[in-house]
């Protein structure tokens, strides 16, 4: 089932429901085995993240932890000065294949092969 592309300016979102369903339909798991290993796959990805360590997938890119240092900032409303405290972010880097594939260097389907 192809995901049309919306010309709204709202941006779709993928559901771990529509996730699990799409296992379902594709590859002939029950519903409770492709939910379940919806499930399983972030709670991992999860867990990488938040025990520091950086999750990459191989043809899709990678997530990093980042720290980001203190620094001086500014109420908006106010104009009041206020510290932002460090803090940990995760961020994200798209692998050279799904760059190509989006730019359309590479034709969708052939990335994986």
């Amino acid at each position: 089932m192809e995901r049309p592309i919306s010309p709204s300016i709202e941006t779709p979102t993928l559901t771990k429901a529509e996730l699990a369903d799409l296992l379902f339909e594709r590859l002939g798991l029950n519903k409770r085995e492709s939910k379940d290993m919806v499930e399983a796959f972030f709670e991992i990805i999860h867990e990488s993240l938040v025990s520091g360590e950086d999750v990459k997938l191989s043809g899709y890119g990678n997530f990093q932890i980042r720290r980001k240092a203190p620094r001086p900032g500014r109420n908006p409303r106010t104009g009041e000065a206020i510290p932002i405290k460090a803090r940990n972010v995760v961020t994200f880097h798209a692998s050279h294949k799904l760059k190509g594939v989006v730019q359309g260097d590479i034709p969708a389907g052939e990335e994986f092969e």
